[in-house]
This record gives structure tokens, C-alpha cells and sequence, in this order.
């Protein structure tokens, strides 16, 4: 079940950092540019990470 919590989590970490992404890219500063896409990378790793665990 505790798997489960984390994959959901994950999830939600991915969703949030789409959208600072989005409003980074909506500002487009270059500094926002670099670390949002970090963000979504990092969080879409995490979710793959936690996927593959719950399996």
C-alpha cells in the first residue's frame, strides 16, 4: 500500500512541475527555462522510479 501512496505522490510531483514549466516557459526568463525542465525530468524519474517498484 505504501508503494501505491508514493506512485500517487509521484504522480501529483509531475503534475505540479508540468505546470510551473509551463508558466516558466510563459514568463521565458532563462533562468526558469533550465531549472523547470530539471523539475519535470526529475519528477518524470521519480514516477518512473515508483512505477517500476510497484510492479
Amino acid at each position: 500500500m505504501t508503494k501505491h501512496i508514493s506512485t500517487l505522490i509521484s504522480a501529483l510531483g509531475v503534475l505540479v512541475s508540468v505546470f510551473l514549466f509551463a508558466g516558466a516557459a510563459r514568463e521565458a526568463s532563462p533562468l526558469w527555462l533550465p531549472a523547470g525542465a530539471a523539475m519535470v525530468l526529475i519528477a518524470v524519474y521519480a514516477l518512473v522510479r515508483d512505477l517500476r517498484r510497484t510492479s
